[in-house]
């Protein structure tokens, strides 16, 4: 089961599949369930949707992110930072780098254009399995994400990781809420392409089997202190960095693929 948002006459509503879900029904309403009750409120669906899809999510949904869970993450960060000890105490630490990144209202749709900082000269795309979990800590959905990141920001005090992670256009996720579990997930694949002017100037790829932690330890240390009553996105991290002196400029196409989920933006002047 698939699950997206459309925009109507009446403002945005809920789809699953190929139907429309009830006026009353929010991607909140539903994470605030177990999954049980919420697969059965998916299947009241009664109308054949219309309209244009917006990013599914709802306005104030939180969207969190987790840091250096994967080796290539670690080497890359430390290559880029002055103080490269840290982020080689966070791989190998018991705590996983967790840290906020957009609420749903800024949070960019595909087809839509993302943004890299005017004040920054190193910014990547950070292609990234991202998972969609209700109130009771469950696992309940994923799609492809996109954490635009200067680097060129972060590396020079990682204490500027909030400037370097979190501006206007610096998150992206995929069209669709494709309803899953953790187990399902196992090596799950992500791909990352960008295009220049019609040519191919970066491509890459992992899976998550390349990660060193596992997605329920993300979740738990997520929830740790931090209730989330009406669900929440976490962006699990990146196996995938264009190495210096690589940066994204105006006018590239970024496509990212996480499983069956595909998100495709540009980068806005």
């Amino acid at each position: 089961m698939n699950l997206w948002r459309t925009m109507t006459d009446s403002g945005p509503r809920w789809c699953v599949d190929e139907d429309m879900l009830t006026k009353d029904v929010s991607l909140s309403s539903l994470l605030a369930m177990p999954r049980d009750q919420m697969l059965a409120v998916m299947r009241t669906a009664i109308a054949t949707p219309s309209g244009d899809r917006t990013a599914p999510i709802d306005r104030n949904h939180e969207v969190w992110a987790a840091g250096v869970t994967y080796l290539r993450s670690r080497q890359e960060r430390e290559s880029e930072s002055i103080v490269a000890d840290v982020y080689a105490k966070v791989y190998e630490a018991e705590r996983p780098e967790i840290f906020y990144k957009s609420l749903g209202w800024r949070v960019k749709r595909h087809e839509s254009e993302i943004r890299i900082r005017r004040d920054s000269n190193w910014n990547v795309p950070e292609p990234e399995l991202t998972l969609i979990i209700n109130s009771r800590r469950e696992i309940v959905g994923y799609l492809a994400g996109n954490d635009v990141s200067s680097r060129a920001i972060e590396g020079e005090n990682p204490l500027y990781l909030p400037q370097a992670k979190t501006y206007d256009g610096s998150c992206a996720i995929g069209p669709t809420i494709l309803l899953t579990t953790e187990a399902d997930l196992a090596n799950t694949k992500i791909e990352l392409k960008i295009e220049r002017a019609g040519a191919t100037v970066y491509e890459d790829a992992t899976d998550i089997s390349q990660m060193k932690r596992s997605l329920g330890e993300l979740v738990e240390f997520l929830f740790r202190e931090t209730s989330f009553p009406n669900g929440v996105f976490l962006m699990t991290g990146t196996g995938i960095v264009p190495p210096h002196p690589f940066t994204l400029a105006v006018g590239d196409t970024v496509t990212i693929k996480v499983g069956e989920s595909t998100l495709i933006n540009t980068v806005a002047s």
